[in-house]
Parts: structure tokens; C-alpha cells; sequence
């Protein structure tokens, strides 16, 4: 029986994401996906600033960056957020296909030998106090892993989910959307969006080069998850709603959607985890689902790496904890983002006051950055103003040369930042943290949600790039005790 460290079922976003932050760790990993190969298909169409700097800080942004294009304005029911002067390097939705990101990831995972082992559904699996033995089925018949964990990330149908047990609990649809990616003999002008008309509302965007998305969405009819829908279906409904078909032509993708909201009662079974679609579902409003996947593994994959290499099985308890409050704000916001999409005349009033109040810079932030990202904040026993935020990404200099936060993360690993120029402390030379001492010219750091605050004097950055600690007035006594904290839960079993 083949054995490894763990095992992740899908190879979409998610599941390719924690394959790669596994392997920079140093751990085996197996993707397995149900597919006997990769659709090509489009699906998502963007990433937010969280994920872009999440990206970055494993060097797998710039190549995502060429590929797609900015837009500085987002949208909260097709209500335009500008996302302009956010307090990010990144302060922008890039438009890029679901399908490059997912080309670029498993490229990128397959430099550090992850490979996507296709048509090897995850079909059983029993697990005991040292690991989980998992049966693949598939054509070439069943065979069996074994493995210290498994991960299902194998989307809103998961098999992994089903067979541990875990409730999906949630509402169910009350519309359809309509997807299709096709070529126009008619495009628009400008792209536009949620144009309301009738029981619908329609949209144009330009994913690439002579390639358009069009959706429509009616809230006079459900189709049920999995049903059939053809090309002239689509161009159809589009037709009713839309009064035209723009010469659509050429379809490269054509898919339904509904605003049915899920969500696992509990993100682990033992050793069995949920990350991604298979974990929550929701309305795709904002373009928030393939974003939350993506910071889903990156919460999950340093927690694994320390459980399999410190025996620190607490830690992946704080996965749930973190992940799922996250998961379940963007359930509630897509909800409110449905109703606000409905027709007739008394959304269309609750619309024009909600397009009043955002060009309120106070609500267009607090909206935008619970969309983007940018604003969670966890619980890490701390009360500096950026403790459990993202660190920001603020150029340095160090005794290497100049850097940035973000590059100081590559490695996966968590980075003291110290700004004095005392000595480290015996706790920083145990292996399990990077100490960097530098100078930032920023006397003030800007945090979206809080505002500007003092540089601090030392900061201990999470792998994920969240601030488990900080401060602003450095002792020997606080810094050893801040240490202490943090290794307790590696180094006390």
C-alpha cells in the first residue's frame, strides 16, 4: 500500500494551493481528482486583493498578473465598489479564467513534484490514531493509500464530506444564473453589468482578447443543480432578458448556478479536513468563492506541516475556528447581495439608497474589504491593532539588501521582524521561526478596516501572513513570553 503524508482530494484552486504549500514545507503529498482530466472550463473569473498579496507571498503572483487585467472596481449586487485607494499593493480585482489560475498553480506545484493523479475518486476511507487509510476508486479498478491526513477540497458535491458524516446545512435556491463564454459578432462598447430588466438582469465582460462572458439571472424560475442546459438555452433566456443576443457564437463554456447557501456543521472529522467548495457554497456574488478556497489552504497547510513534524494536533483545531466564521460572513453577504438583486419596485428602491450610501467612503470600505478580504481579523490573545490582521507589505531593508514582507514569507515559514538593534533572545535560535532584523522608512503603517498605525518595534508574522503578535515598546521579558506562546503548542508534546 502506497503511503504519504497526506492526501488531497480535488485539483481545483484550493486543493492545488495547500498541494504546493504542503511541498514547500517539505511533506509528500497526493492530489487526487474524480475527473479523468482537467474541463479547461473558465468558472471563476477573478481574484481580490487578499489573494493576490496570499499569492505573493509564495512568488505565484506575477505570472497570474500578465496573464490577466485590473479592474479597480468591484461590485456589492452589481453596485460599483471602487477599490481604488485601498491600503494594498494590490488595490484591484484582476480578471483571469478560474482555468490560468488553476494552469499556473499545478505548474507551479509540479516544479516541487506534486503530481494530479485523475479519474481516482476518493471512494472510502477509515482512519485511527495515526493516520487514514483511503480507498481510490476509478477505471483501473480500486486500490488503496495511506496517508496522516486527507483533505477533501473536491467542491460543493464532495465525496470526502459525504463520507465523514458532515452535515451541509444551509438555504436553498430561489433563481438561476446563466453562464455562457462565447464569442460576439456585437460586443458592446464598454463592458457592462447587472443590467436590470423584467425579472432579470443581465452582463457583458471581456475575460480575454475576443472572448465574453455573458449571464443572465431570473428570479422566476430554479433550475435544479445539475440539469441540462444547452447553448440556444442560454442565448434564449439571454435574448428575453437582455432584448439581444449581441451575435453570440463560439461557445466555449455554458453552465447554471442558483444562490443555494451551504455550509459544513464542522470543517474536521478526526483526521479528515473540508477546505473550499466542499466546505461552503454559496451565491457568486463579488467572486468571493474561489478567494475564500485559496485562504483556506493557505490557514490549513502550516497547521498540517506542524501537527505532522511537531505532533502539534491542537493547533489544527484553530483551522475550524478561524476559517468558519470567515466562511459563514461571506454566506451572509451573498444572502443580503440576492435579495438585493431581486426585481420590482421595491428593490429597485432599497437600490437607490444602497448606491447613495456607498459613495460613502465609510460604507464603501467597510463593504469592500469584507469583500476583498483585506479586513479579517482572528482572535490571537494579543491587543496591538495589527495582531490577527494581514501584515501589510512594506519594503524593508535588511543586512541582505532591500526586500518586502511579503518575500520575507516565501519560505512558508513564520519571520520575527525586529526594528531595534538588540540582540535575539536564545528562544529565536530554535528552528522554528526565521528572525529578521531591518529599518522601514514608514514611521506609519496603513491597515485597511483599522487605519494608520505606529511602525511596531517587532512583530512575529504567521506562515499564512497573519500577525500572531506585536508591539510597540520591546523588553526581553514580553518578547521571550511572546515566543514562549507561540512554540508552546509545537514543542510541549
Amino acid at each position: 500500500m502506497d503511503t504519504t503524508d497526506v492526501v488531497i482530494a480535488g485539483a481545483g484552486p484550493t486543493g492545488l494551493m495547500l498541494a504546493r504549500e504542503l511541498r514547500v514545507l517539505g511533506l509528500e503529498v497526493v492530489v487526487l481528482d474524480a475527473l479523468p482530466e482537467r474541463t479547461g472550463e473558465s468558472r471563476a473569473g477573478g481574484i481580490h486583493a487578499r489573494t493576490m498579496e496570499v499569492l505573493d507571498q509564495r512568488g505565484l503572483l506575477d505570472g497570474l498578473l500578465e496573464q490577466g487585467h485590473p479592474r479597480q472596481v468591484g461590485h456589492f449586487a452589481a453596485i460599483p465598489l471602487d477599490f481604488s485607494d485601498y491600503a494594498t499593493r494590490y488595490p484591484f480585482s484582476l480578471v483571469i479564467p478560474q482555468s490560468l489560475i488553476e494552469r499556473e498553480l499545478e505548474s507551479r506545484a509540479a516544479e516541487l513534484g506534486v503530481t494530479v493523479r485523475w479519474d481516482a475518486p476518493v471512494t472510502g476511507y477509515r482512519q485511527d490514531t495515526s493516520g487514514v487509510e483511503i480507498e481510490i476508486g476509478g477505471s483501473n479498478g480500486i486500490h488503496r493509500m495511506r496517508a496522516a491526513y486527507l483533505v477533501g477540497c473536491d467542491g460543493g458535491r464532495s465525496a470526502v464530506r459525504k463520507l465523514a458524516g458532515i452535515d451541509f446545512t444551509g438555504t436553498e435556491a430561489t433563481m438561476t444564473g446563466m453562464i455562457a463564454d462565447v464569442e460576439l459578432d456585437d460586443p458592446p462598447a464598454e463592458p457592462f453589468f447587472g443590467h436590470r430588466r423584467g425579472m432579470g438582469d443581465f452582463s457583458a465582460v471581456q475575460l480575454q482578447p475576443g472572448w465574453y462572458r455573458l449571464v443572465v439571472q431570473r428570479h422566476d424560475r430554479v433550475l435544479e443543480r445539475g440539469a441540462a442546459l444547452s447553448f440556444d438555452d442560454f442565448r434564449a433566456n439571454f435574448t428575453e432578458i437582455a432584448g439581444a443576443d449581441l451575435g453570440m457564437r463560439s461557445p466555449r463554456w455554458v453552465s447554471h448556478y442558483g444562490d443555494a447557501a451551504r455550509h459544513a456543521d464542522r470543517y474536521r472529522a478526526g483526521r479528515v479536513f473540508l477546505a473550499g467548495d466542499a466546505a461552503h457554497i454559496h451565491y457568486p456574488a463579488g467572486g468571493q468563492g474561489l478567494n475564500l478556497g485559496v485562504q483556506d489552504a493557505v490557514n490549513l497547510g502550516w497547521k498540517l506541516a506542524a501537527a505532522l513534524r511537531d505532533d502539534a494536533d491542537d493547533l489544527l483545531d484553530t483551522y475550524e475556528s478561524e476559517r468558519r466564521p470567515v466562511a459563514a460572513r461571506v454566506l451572509h453577504n451573498t444572502r443580503a447581495q440576492t435579495a438585493l438583486s431581486r426585481p420590482g419596485p421595491h428593490t429597485d428602491a432599497l437600490r437607490d439608497i444602497m448606491g447613495d450610501l456607498i459613495t460613502l467612503d465609510d460604507v464603501r470600505h467597510r463593504l469592500g474589504l469584507m469583500i476583498t478580504a483585506l479586513d479579517i481579523h482572528y482572535d490571537t490573545g494579543c491587543d496591538h491593532p495589527l495582531a490577527g490582521r494581514r501584515v501589510p507589505d512594506v519594503d524593508l531593508v535588511t543586512a541582505d539588501g532591500p526586500t518586502r514582507i511579503h518575500e520575507l514569507l516565501r519560505p512558508a515559514r513564520p519571520v520575527l521582524l525586529r526594528f531595534d538593534d538588540t540582540s535575539p533572545t536564545p528562544l529565536e535560535g530554535n528552528g522554528h521561526l526565521d528572525t529578521v532584523f531591518a529599518r522601514s522608512h514608514a514611521a506609519h503603517w496603513p491597515i485597511p478596516g483599522v487605519g494608520d498605525i505606529p511602525r511596531p518595534t517587532a512583530l512575529l508574522i504567521r506562515p499564512d501572513g497573519y500577525t500572531a503578535w506585536a508591539t510597540n515598546d520591546l523588553t526581553t521579558d514580553g518578547l521571550a513570553e511572546a515566543l514562549r506562546n507561540w512554540l508552546a503548542p509545537i514543542t510541549t508534546h
